[in-house]
């Protein structure tokens, strides 16, 4: 359970990060990047950024190697909107959760297709028709 103080100390990190990467940093490298949330330690030396990017997978390596060599910069920048004796060590780490909810999501849908088909052809008069045999009368079988 966070304290109130790391808390907020959190959501100050996430904000100055989030405007640092998006309005100071140049590295071609770094793009499609959005800090989803922070994890303070108890003692605020140090604090895990969750990051999610978009992209192809080599795309996303090489946007964490630019964030991980701008890390001193953006420490600055977060050391100069918290007042705090310690400047957190920040860490990035790749957070997959909308990765992983994408692709929930085509499932979903991929399953919703799957089924709208299945009822179609089985509402469908035409395609049972077709599916039925049919028997004639005047032949004794």
């Amino acid at each position: 359970m966070q304290s109130r103080r790391t808390a907020k100390i959190g959501q100050a990190i996430l904000e100055q990060v989030s405007t640092t990467i998006l309005f100071d940093l140049k590295d071609p490298r770094i793009e499609n990047v959005t800090v989803t949330h922070v994890e303070v330690s108890p003692d605020v030396q140090s604090a895990k950024v969750y990051i999610s990017i978009m992209g192809e997978e080599a795309n996303q390596e090489l946007c964490l190697r630019g964030l991980k060599s701008a890390r001193g910069y953006i420490q600055s920048k977060v050391a100069d909107r918290i007042q705090t004796r310690y400047t957190p060590i920040l860490t990035f780490v790749k957070d997959s959760g909308a990765e992983k909810s994408f692709e929930a999501t085509r499932i979903l849908n991929e399953l919703s297709r799957e089924k709208t088909c299945e009822q179609k052809t089985q509402t469908d008069p035409e395609s049972n028709s077709s599916t039925q045999t049919h028997t004639d009368p005047d032949r004794d079988g």
